[in-house]
């Protein structure tokens, strides 16, 4: 008797959802792709070359999916803003769901998804924070928690892509909810777990500059920013994002102790090789987050499957989800006040919200 396995969808086939898409269908062992969805008509011709043949249906409904006989799991990878909706959709249709980050722009949207996953207790629900998933990540996670830097008390994270001049960064904008939520929710994720999930927030502060993408501003958005969060406890997070790298995607994170610290791809490389030339010595480094992160995104899909197929629990509380966003959004409100802003010791908010 063949093994069972997990029969999957796909919903949203852009650069990440194709991705997950190809995951699961080559990569992870005890799934299967049944069935994809997008209503864009290039990723549906994507979809009849590369799923198709390999017994996918493709949907243009995301409701006519969820009908798909059998299917059991749903795979979110469309844009931002549906992601809530489908993902409930998907819960009360009975299907185990991986989203991708964020579950929504909003605290109180990605705050209803952990509602409705509460009265769905018997389904795996997971938000796709793909770091979590890497091994080096991993490892020093595993070294911190062993106490070979003591105390750990400052955590200093980076998101920073490579430059895309081609303006994709400046109209995704319009629903990405800004540079924090966007790129630094991995930053802000691994801050909550390498200083505890039950972290509270003292204080957030930003600031950022437009200095290659100035249509940006339009969107109440930057290309490059830093932002401080103090945590109860005497614990300090620093986030730096930037989408105007010229060498290519540079994430690393850097957990400073009492008695050490550890750093995550300090000096990041591509491959091993190490060029010797005229001019000196060199390396190239990944062009793109996936190139950095592949490994993690497989490892990803492979628990998540295991996790729904074994009733074991997954890798991240969901409610964590909520955590990073509520942090992303209170910097990119910060970025844009201009403005400290204050939680008191249970983590409610000192001050009126400013737009």
């Amino acid at each position: 008797m063949a093994p069972k396995k997990l029969k999957v969808a796909c919903a949203g086939l852009g650069r990440m959802g194709a991705r997950h898409a190809l995951h699961f269908l080559n990569r992870t062992p005890r799934a299967e792709l049944v069935a994809a969805f997008t209503p864009d008509e290039a990723e549906v011709q994507w979809a009849k070359q590369h799923l198709e043949p390999n017994g996918v249906t493709i949907y243009t409904d995301y409701d006519e999916m969820l009908k798909h006989p059998g299917l059991q799991a749903v795979v979110i990878a469309t844009v931002t803003t549906v992601h809530a909706e489908q993902a409930i959709k998907a819960m009360k249709a009975n299907k185990h769901v991986l989203c991708e980050k964020p579950l929504s722009t909003s605290v109180e949207v990605s705050q209803s998804v952990v509602d409705v996953a509460k009265k769905h207790p018997h389904l795996k629900v997971m938000c796709g924070f793909s770091r979590r998933f890497d091994a080096s990540y991993r490892d020093a996670f595993q070294r911190m928690d062993s106490g070979s830097i003591g105390r750990a008390s400052v955590f200093r994270s980076q998101t920073c892509d490579k430059l895309d001049p081609s303006g994709f960064f400046v109209e995704y904008a319009k629903y990405s909810g800004g540079i924090f939520v966007d790129c630094n929710i991995h930053d802000i994720d691994l801050a909550l777990w390498f200083f505890g999930q039950d972290s509270i927030v003292k204080s957030v502060a930003a600031v950022g500059i437009t200095a290659v993408q100035p249509e940006l501003r339009k969107y109440k958005d930057v290309d490059n920013g830093v932002g401080i969060v103090e945590f109860w406890g005497g614990k300090i997070a620093y986030f730096y994002s930037s989408r105007m790298m010229a060498a290519g995607q540079h994430d690393m994170t850097e957990i400073i102790g009492t008695e050490g610290k550890l750093t995550v791809n300090a000096n990041p490389q591509g491959t091993l090789v190490d060029m010797y030339e005229p001019n000196g010595i060199r390396r190239e480094i990944p062009q793109h987050y996936y190139g950095r992160f592949e490994q993690a995104f497989v490892t990803e899909a492979n628990e998540f499957t295991a996790a729904c197929l074994d009733d074991s629990t997954v890798p991240l509380k969901l409610t964590g989800a909520v955590q990073a966003v509520k942090i992303g959004c209170a910097l990119q409100e910060a970025l844009n006040a201009g403005t400290k802003i204050n939680f008191d010791e249970t983590g409610r908010r000192l001050e009126k919200a400013r737009l």
